[in-house]
């Protein structure tokens, strides 16, 4: 294995101008020569500006909703796209409703909002508690902010619906974010989404709890009071998000623990989730504990944490999925699992990603870290690293070569997998970096010296486009085969257009706006 040391040097140069005053004029006449010096003409009063009018004016009042608590009209907040009509939710969502999409109205989160009741960890009542069944339905270019704790929590036996459209995505955002106060490092404005489902999970919270079963239960990290996520359903539903941005999430709850943009718990293969952007989570992008989770399009831009984290038994598909981290901020890219006395528990946390970009720009120390006896495979896929940062760390030889095992579904793989890193591979306690090479070596079409020609961060180059592709439609039926690797190739390169939002880290579409802005509809 040669690992491949480059240095990028980047110049730049610099235009001097200058400028010249108003010359003087000199006239002969009798007595000698006059210098006149005109005075300065009197300036053109300036005009007052006229301010220009708000892009946005407020909606008369708040929709009806079905649930018998309605929404709270909140008068109006202002900011540079207009003004506009504040609909405030109510802490718990008792009967299913929809939130229209009014011109000139925002919705707003005022602290934590439960959808539903929790139904327990059995779809029937045989836990002694019954399903509440309250869908909250949200149209497509909806908008709600929140501030401060405030989040939402879609709770067992419950559901959301929040499908946007490639023009119109559904926005979850902070106060700021609508005033106009927020810059290119704003972040952890107020908690996150958090889905709560009936799927097996590990490391339960109640002593000699048999991990997987339905009395496997786990808390929501970061979530002060009780938010309880598992079962024994794999197949259970929390719903359907597409075309979803997620703004400058992440406050800190309880203590040290903060909510992600996205969070799910215990969710099952039920939920569909697709097209969703995390953007400035000031923790994680999103963080899968357990259950079932599919994901197709999913891009997370400036975490500060970890931008893609999985655990506790989660059994996960991802496909076309971009993840690029502001220049000086954020941990890993990919954090697998965490070392602890639950190691061993089945179910045993297989997690796939075909297609991915990741972009790498802090100097910490690694791109991926896959432990916990995680069963990883990554393929199809670009790793750069932008800060001498290593790309791959496996923390043992239970990850590197474990084939036998209750739930076991061998060790990590890599196949049409590129690294464009100064240092491939970090080695670890339990794992050299040679025996990492080792593993990475035996995939197909692999390479841990690539030089990168991805323009705008994201999109596949002639190098890439070169690589052939490893087929993963062996691993499930999710997955379709692409006829390229990363996540936005010829044919494939579109797909970010039109739903996502711009910043300083990254241009998706030059037509949508900044994510420090909000979007205006005609």
């Amino acid at each position: 294995m040669t690992n491949i040391h480059r240095s990028l040097v980047l110049g730049c140069s610099a235009i001097a101008l200058s400028a010249c005053g108003a010359d003087e004029i000199v006239s002969p006449g009798t007595g000698g020569n006059i210098t006149i010096n005109n005075p300065p003409a009197t300036p053109a009063p300036t005009p007052t500006p006229t301010p220009p009018p708000s892009t946005v004016t407020p909606a008369n009042g708040c929709p009806t909703i079905s649930d018998p608590q309605g929404l709270t009209d909140d008068g109006t907040i202002t900011g540079p796209t207009g003004e506009y009509r504040v609909c405030t939710l109510p802490s718990r969502i008792n009967a299913s409703i929809t939130l229209p999409y009014i011109e000139g109205l925002l919705y707003r989160m005022n602290g934590r909002v439960d959808v539903g009741t929790d139904g327990g960890p059995a779809p029937d009542a045989s836990d002694g508690l019954s399903d509440t069944d309250v869908e909250l339905t949200i149209e497509p270019g909806v908008i709600i902010y929140a501030s401060g704790s405030s989040f939402l929590n879609v709770n067992r036996g419950n559901t959301i619906q929040a499908n946007g459209t490639a023009t119109r995505p559904i926005i979850f955002t902070s106060r700021d974010n609508v005033i106009g106060i927020n810059g290119a490092n704003s972040s952890g404005q107020w908690g996150g989404v958090v889905l709560s489902g009936r799927a097996p999970v590990t490391d339960c919270i109640a002593s000699g709890a048999t991990p997987g079963s339905v009395n496997c239960e786990r808390q929501v990290e970061g979530a002060a009071d009780p938010a309880i996520f598992g079962g024994a359903t794999p197949g259970d539903s929390s719903g359907s998000m597409k075309f979803v941005q997620i703004r400058y999430s992440g406050f800190v709850l309880s203590g040290d623990n903060e909510l992600q943009s996205l969070t799910t718990g215990g969710i099952g293969s039920g939920t569909t989730l697709e097209n969703i952007m995390s953007y400035n989570s000031s923790d994680d992008g999103v963080e899968f504990f357990g259950g079932r989770v599919n994901v197709k399009r999913i891009i997370v831009v400036g975490a500060e944490d970890d931008s893609i984290d999985t655990d506790t038994g989660v059994k996960a598909n991802m496909q076309y999925v971009i993840a690029i981290q502001r220049p000086g901020a954020g941990d890993t890219i990919i954090e697998a699992d965490s070392d602890n006395a639950f190691n061993d528990s089945s179910p045993r946390q297989d997690t796939r990603i075909s297609n991915a970009t990741f972009v790498h720009q802090n100097a910490i120390d690694q791109v991926i870290r896959i432990r916990g006896f995680a069963d990883y495979r990554i393929a199809n896929s670009v790793v750069v690293s932008a800060n001498d940062t290593p790309c791959l760390r496996i923390d043992g030889q239970e990850e590197l070569t474990r084939t036998t095992g209750p739930d076991e579904a061998g060790p990590v793989a890599f196949d049409s997998l590129v690294l464009d890193c100064s240092d491939p591979f970090r080695d670890s306690s339990g794992a050299t970096d040679a025996e990492i090479a080792a593993v990475f070596d035996a995939g197909t079409n692999n390479n841990s010296a690539f030089i990168n020609t991805l323009s705008m961060l994201f999109v596949n180059g002639s190098n890439e486009n070169a690589v052939p592709v490893f087929d993963v439609t062996a691993w499930s039926s999710f997955f379709e085969l692409p006829s390229n690797i990363g996540a936005a190739f010829p044919g494939n390169d579109t797909w970010v257009n039109g739903w996502t939002c711009n910043s300083a880290t990254v241009t998706f579409d030059n037509a949508v706006s900044g994510c420090d802005s909000l979007p205006v509809y005609n």
